[in-house]
């Protein structure tokens, strides 16, 4: 690791968080001055991260980029020490991207308005920390921070049981927060060194039997945010109250913090334990993946319905991770950028949608597409994203985790054949749930009442430029997943490899003591 010689990720991260202090002081009453200043403020910021990544990453290096460290309490070994590799790059590119069409996905927002854009830039580099830190108790505090701004968003600009959801996502998480608290300080103080960097501690020769403990906390913290059944009952509840932006934050950024972390601490620092722990992280991928998408076809519901959507693609990336081969874990990365890019489109397609119709419940729409032929096609475009539909992002991610986990010899064929037919399963309940959601909300026969009482008019300007951004990578990935795979090809070969370092110890029937051919990734 070398420190550069500009602090650029501390840039990044402090920099909107430092300009959301200025805010209260803005002159504005309605709103419109604070929203266009938020708004630069997060285009500086992402040009910023921008030109960090073409200027100075390496994309041949596998190893933490754009690094700095600085004593902050050595009293307690705390360093700010951030830094940047092909498993937290994309991620960041992904905040920023997302995070900045939050805030102009905000623009319908009257209530509190300096409050809500100062939460908005507040979050935008507290979750830009999340990936970038590198030191464990840091790594800890930011997370726990990077929860207020989600609470009181909810708990203030949320629906009828707003602050319902917005308490159960604050206990769910910081819950799960206590095991990351734990887990940390232990792997902090255990062997003759006490460090909080998590190179030093992923380099401790830690025993299987505390990595095995630890791994199952760690699991149940990140299992929360991922989410994983059945920590993810907290989802439906956050995302039925939330508006459209924060929609766009939860599922575009924050649910990857899970993925993230999984394999930053769970993979990384105890490959030993993950070696034991990936079966049941597979058998937990498949139940996700049928579950929520059992689940979401009886949800009548808009957002409940996508937010079951959410929960079952994210199975994927559970199985991308316990593949044990390079494509499969290189998939389940694709999926968390390719996941955040159309979860973030399909809740802001909501957020428009009832803005306009006032309602939420399927049973109360019905042809509106004729009135709205803007809305009914990024509709249209949003869903067939979701579905995979080749060409498109999630199809390359889904392909990549199916083949990587089925020619993995990791596990034997029995076991690895199972879960391919039930993954194929998911893939095949998916655009069945989808499409009828489009057809009971766009076509047929328009509700009189509906339409006698609400202005359907089309979508403006701001609303097909947010959704044409989304669109473009997810398009470009789906023809040339290389666009993505490129920042984190030199990491995940890295980290395929120390996964692998644990198998030989896995005693469970479900893996065979093959040796690890891994196949090669797709150069389109």
């Amino acid at each position: 690791m070398t420190l550069t010689p500009f602090p650029w990720l501390t840039a990044i991260i402090l920099f909107p968080i430092v300009a959301a202090l200025f805010i209260p002081l803005i002159p504005d009453k309605d709103g419109k001055t604070v929203r266009w200043y938020s708004l630069v403020v997060g285009l500086i910021d992402f040009a910023l991260l921008v030109w960090a990544f073409y200027g100075q990453y390496d994309l041949a290096n596998p190893g933490l980029q754009l690094a700095e460290s600085y004593t902050w309490l050595p009293q307690i070994d705390l360093k700010w020490s951030v830094g940047a590799d092909g498993l937290a790059m994309p991620l960041i590119l992904l905040t920023g991207f997302i995070t900045t069409l939050a805030i102009m996905a905000a623009w319908p927002v009257t209530l509190k308005p300096k409050l809500f854009y100062f939460l908005m830039l507040a979050m935008y580099g507290g979750q830009i920390a999340v990936f970038a830190v590198q030191d464990m108790l840091l790594f800890f505090l930011v997370w726990e921070l990077e929860l207020v701004p989600v609470y009181l968003i909810l708990s203030i600009w949320g629906g009828k049981r707003r602050l319902y959801a917005a308490t159960k996502f604050i206990l769910y998480t910081a819950g799960g927060s206590l095991f990351i608290l734990l887990g940390g300080l232990t792997l902090a103080f255990y062997g003759d060194n006490v460090t909080f960097d998590m190179s030093a501690i992923a380099a401790k020769d830690i025993p299987l039997n505390l990595q095995l403990l630890l791994y199952a906390g760690f699991l149940i913290a990140y299992g929360v945010k991922l989410p994983i059944f059945p920590l993810h009952t907290w989802l439906p509840d956050a995302h039925g109250e939330a508006t459209a932006p924060a929609h766009m934050l939860l599922a575009g950024i924050l649910l990857k913090m899970g993925g993230y972390a999984l394999l930053r601490m769970n993979v990384e620092m105890l490959p030993a334990a993950h070696a034991v722990f990936a079966p049941v992280l597979v058998i937990l991928g498949v139940v996700n993946i049928i579950y929520a998408a059992l689940t979401s076809f009886a949800q009548r519901n808009l957002k409940r319905k996508i937010a079951y959507s959410s929960i079952s693609h994210m199975g994927f990336v559970l199985i991308g991770i316990s593949s044990f081969t390079e494509l499969g874990m290189s998939g389940a990365m694709l999926q968390m950028i390719s996941h955040g890019l159309i979860g973030a489109s399909l809740f802001f397609m909501v957020g428009a949608t009832y803005d306009r119709t006032h309602t939420l419940m399927l049973d109360e729409m019905g042809g509106v597409g004729q009135r709205m032929k803007k809305v009914f096609a990024m509709w249209t475009a949003c869903a067939l994203a979701s579905l995979a539909l080749p060409g498109m992002s999630g199809f390359v991610a889904e392909l990549m985790v199916f083949v990587g986990f089925a020619t993995s010899d990791a596990y034997n064929v029995v076991f690895r054949t199972i879960i391919v037919v039930l993954m194929g399963v998911g893939v095949i309940l998916t655009p069945i749930y989808l499409l009828s959601m489009l057809r009971e909300m766009l076509y047929g026969p328009e509700n009189e009442e509906l339409v006698s009482h609400t202005a359907l008019v089309d979508a403006e300007p701001r609303e097909v430029f947010i959704i044409g951004c989304l669109l473009v990578p997810i398009i470009g990935i789906g023809f040339y997943p290389k666009l993505a795979t490129q920042i984190y090809d030199a990491t995940f070969n890295q980290i395929t490899q120390i996964a692998r370092q644990g198998a030989p110890s896995l005693k469970t029937q479900a893996l065979a003591p093959e040796p690890y051919r891994a196949p090669s990734l797709p150069q389109g």
